[in-house]
């Protein structure tokens, strides 16, 4: 596999889904809700209830937190789908098909282009998060919350093996596909698991640990190896090439 070409294929989508406003819209908005938009939550509960809160504040900051998660899974998938699928029906997919390049350094590009734009704006709302937590529960909890090991292993491990999930899911569902909106409605299905994790958390049925952290890490590891064999085999450029209209 020769590396350069698939950071080609990987530039060149980056460059495509920067001039689209809805993909720049999709690195964006998420980042900025739960970045900016979850702390100003946090400070309304912290000022309503202030010190009745407890351990429950640190419990419901971590539940915030594991929106990056989900956002994880989320974003990529709408990147993917579009960069297979979306070639496809602007014509240039063909010729890319058509090139020199292999099927492994194609998806492995396609997966980059992706994955980068997604754990970047990720990072950067991060940043926010933890500064303006911080900032609003300081007072409340005597300390300052953020980093703590929790948000490491969820921006370190979790959020990376989320995000290569949810590429390899939408090159899954964009092989088969022929609409963007299509793919991009399929591909989002990679979240919804996350999204009944978050909803027990603050139920109380589970308690987001290290622990549990590291059990959906390795559960998401697992899934990745099964995804990257089945996304490699259900990638068949003849076929895109021949029968897709």
């Amino acid at each position: 596999m020769r590396i350069s070409k698939a950071w080609l294929v990987a530039a060149k989508d980056i460059k495509v889904f920067f001039r689209k406003r809805y993909t720049i819209y999709s690195l964006l908005i998420f980042p900025v809700l739960i970045g900016i938009g979850l702390p100003f939550v946090l400070s309304r509960v912290v000022a309503k209830q202030g010190a009745l809160l407890g351990t429950h504040l640190t419990d419901l900051m971590n539940a915030f937190a594991f929106f990056f998660a989900i956002g994880a899974s989320l974003i990529p998938s709408l990147l993917a789908s579009y960069s297979l699928v979306g070639e496809k029906v602007e014509k240039s997919l063909e010729p890319l098909l058509a090139s020199p390049i292999t099927d492994s350094e194609l998806l492995l590009g396609k997966g980059i282009g992706a994955f980068l734009p997604t754990i970047g704006s990720l990072y950067i709302g991060s940043v926010f998060f933890m500064v303006l937590s911080d900032l609003f529960t300081h007072k409340t909890l005597g300390y300052y919350y953020f980093p703590n090991g929790i948000i490491w292993l969820l921006l370190l491990v979790l959020m990376p093996l989320l995000s290569a999930l949810s590429v390899e899911w939408s090159v899954i569902v964009s092989a088969k596909a022929t609409d963007p909106r299509a793919a991009q409605l399929q591909g989002v299905l990679i979240a919804i698991p996350l999204l009944f994790v978050y909803v027990a958390t603050e139920v109380g049925a589970i308690k987001l640990s290290i622990a549990t952290i590291l059990i959906i890490a390795g559960i998401a590891l697992v899934l990745d190896v099964i995804l990257f064999f089945l996304s490699t085999r259900t990638f068949q450029r003849e076929e895109i090439l021949t029968k897709w209209k």
